[in-house]
């Protein structure tokens, strides 16, 4: 078939907003930043200051505000307020730093790998963590304070480490919640790295209540810090808050005014990190502001034939694909025994072959497609004699084998398209991420564009630049489509690629599947319930009920003269012997029905 011209398209360089426009026009966002940096800018231009903290002098002993050398007088030792003022926030900030930095550090990374991993790493690691938190920080830092030699950074990274169960626990229960979202299915499919599906695409969707965490550990070691130099512990040579303030309640009936001073500027502080970390998390959980489309210089043309088209060498023996031996699936009861799911299942899929996976909800076809892409979850145990995908032998126990066929070798369809894209991320943002590895960013993009094009979608550029939620499912499934074929793959699992879409969509997406099954020349192993579908689309059907396949051949076989009574059933089901189906109205040669953006 002729495929039709691919319009010429700009690379679209706009961009959602910056995130620190959106937080300066958020009042609360805007003051608290300001305080913020004004105080960090005068901490960094402190040393300019020109006075020693720790220089006394007997005649300015309690000498108020405005003396000559003092613009906030001295206290009851004759030190100048300002500069120990400014040397105190100096401290604080770096307290905060220490301590805040060591709990999300250590907090963070091992709640991600206990989340995301198997039970027993999440068990070791809970365990670990659990017996971390039965310690009470403050009491351990007092205990420990000997060993610090003094030192408030020492005394910051330990409280750090035992605060950072919390933030552990935080974590991996945001994680274990995310990780089961079917764009982190999809993610692992488009074979990304586990590296970048954590940092991307689970760290960055639970940012927003982490970030509240870091602005409440960085006020509350800085609390700690000035808690622990108010008691008297740490060096006199380091002037902070709680020192000052210490000073100043010894002096209060003499000179009440210090107080004020140390007192103010800590409120400031803290008040200025917790209320900015409530802004910003407002800011980077708002996903529904699109930047406005600006005009690009250049205009980038990729031909069909170079990036959407790329034809599938046979290089599997005697032209099998995807070869399937005996694979079983059970999972563990609440009483310890084994519910097997899927028994003894065999298939073949050749190149440009399509085969339908046919059965009712809960007879395991799912469970064996997912199966082939190291989808199931971690509870699952399968087995399976033989897994071989382009003529290669697949451990299915073998993560990092699983995860070479993803992508490039085998690609997905879900049924739910809008819960497969990740709403933090753009429509093409996420596409390109699954090229980004084997081209430049610019011929990425420019391929997701003819690819958007390819597949129907009227304006490549504004889809390109759209957010899931801006669109409608009709569309949703085509990108999907367009990002499952990016990658060229040889074999393509399609899971009721129409279940979610309207009767008029369904047509024009089996339509597209075919033209770009035909195309490509891919294999197609198609999961479905509905036997029209296969007769429109098949070229053999393979029949599951409870787990087990009952009958297997060509599509016209089966249909004209269906040997088990459970496939007669189905097709007894769904057709109707005194309904004469008309052939569908005649097509121009590489048309594609385009639907509209909403």
């Amino acid at each position: 078939m002729t495929t039709p011209p691919v319009p010429d398209v700009a690379v679209p360089t706009s961009k959602r907003q910056g995130a620190l426009r959106r937080l300066l026009r958020k009042p609360l966002g805007l003051v608290s930043l300001t305080v913020l940096v004004l105080l960090v800018l005068i901490a960094i231009l402190g040393p300019l200051y020109g006075h020693n903290p720790n220089f006394s002098t007997l005649k300015d002993i309690n000498v108020g505000p405005g003396s000559p050398g003092h613009a906030l007088g001295a206290d009851q030792f004759g030190r100048d307020i300002l500069a120990r003022l400014l040397a105190s926030l100096n401290v604080s900030l770096i307290s905060g730093a220490i301590g805040a930095g060591v709990s999300t550090i250590l907090g963070t990374v091992f709640g991600l790998i206990a989340g995301y991993t198997g039970k027993r790493t999440d068990a070791v690691t809970s365990w670990v963590f659990s017996l971390v938190m039965t310690f009470p920080a403050l009491v351990l830092v007092l205990v420990l304070y000997p060993i610090t030699g003094g030192s408030y950074q020492v005394m910051m990274v330990i409280f750090g480490v035992f605060l950072s169960p919390g933030t552990f626990r935080l974590v991996r229960n945001l994680v274990i919640v995310v990780r089961n979202e079917l764009y982190v299915d999809a993610a692992r499919v488009a074979g990304l790295s586990t590296f970048r599906i954590l940092s991307r695409h689970v760290l960055y969707v639970i940012r927003g209540p982490l970030i509240i965490s870091v602005a409440f550990l960085a006020s509350t070691a800085i609390g700690v810090q000035a808690g622990l130099a108010f008691l008297g512990l740490g060096s006199t040579l380091v002037p902070s808050f709680g020192a000052m303030t210490s000073d100043a309640f010894a002096n209060i009936y003499t000179a009440p005014v210090q107080l004020v001073w140390p007192s103010l500027t800590l409120a400031l502080l803290t008040g200025s990190i917790v209320l900015l970390g409530n802004a910003l998390r407002d800011v980077l959980m708002d996903v529904g502001g699109v930047a406005k489309a600006v005009k690009t210089k250049g205009r980038g043309h990729t031909s069909e034939r170079d990036t959407a088209t790329p034809h599938i060498e046979d290089d599997a023996p005697h032209g099998g694909l995807l070869a399937l031996r005996n694979l079983r699936v059970s999972y563990t009861q609440p009483d310890g025994s084994e519910r097997l799911v899927v028994r003894d299942v065999s298939l073949d899929v050749k190149i440009g072959e399509v085969v339908g996976l046919v059965g009712e909800s809960g007879s395991g076809k799912t469970q064996t497609a997912f199966s082939v892409l190291g989808l199931l979850p971690r509870e699952a145990h399968v087995e399976a004699d033989l897994l071989s995908v382009g003529g290669d032998a697949i451990s299915l126990s073998d993560p990092a084998a699983m995860r070479g066929i993803r992508g490039g070798v085998v690609a997905y369809i879900p049924q739910e398209p809008m819960s497969n894209l990740d709403p933090s991320f753009t429509i093409g943002s996420q596409l390109v991420e699954g090229l980004s590895a084997g081209m430049s960013k610019r011929e990425a993009k420019a391929t997701i564009l003819a690819l958007l094009a390819r597949v129907g979608i009227g304006d490549p550029v504004r889809t390109f630049k759209s957010y899931p939620h801006q669109i409608s499912g009709g569309m949703a499934q085509r990108v999907l489509i367009a990002g499952a074929v990016a990658g060229r793959p040889k074999l393509l699992i399609a899971d009721e690629p129409t279940t979610a879409l309207d009767v008029t969509i369904q047509a024009e997406i089996l339509d597209l599947l075919r033209d770009l099954q035909s195309e490509l020349g891919m294999g197609v192993l198609l999961v479905t319930h509905n036997f029209g579908v296969v007769a429109d689309l098949c070229d053999r059907v393979i029949v599951m009920q409870a787990g087990e396949i009952v009958e297997t051949g060509d599509v016209r076989s089966v249909f004209t003269s269906p040997k088990h009574s459970y496939t007669r059933e189905l097709v007894g089901a769904i057709l109707d012997e005194n309904t004469v189906r008309s052939d569908p109205p005649p097509r121009a040669a590489g048309a594609l029905t385009s639907e509209g953006t909403k």
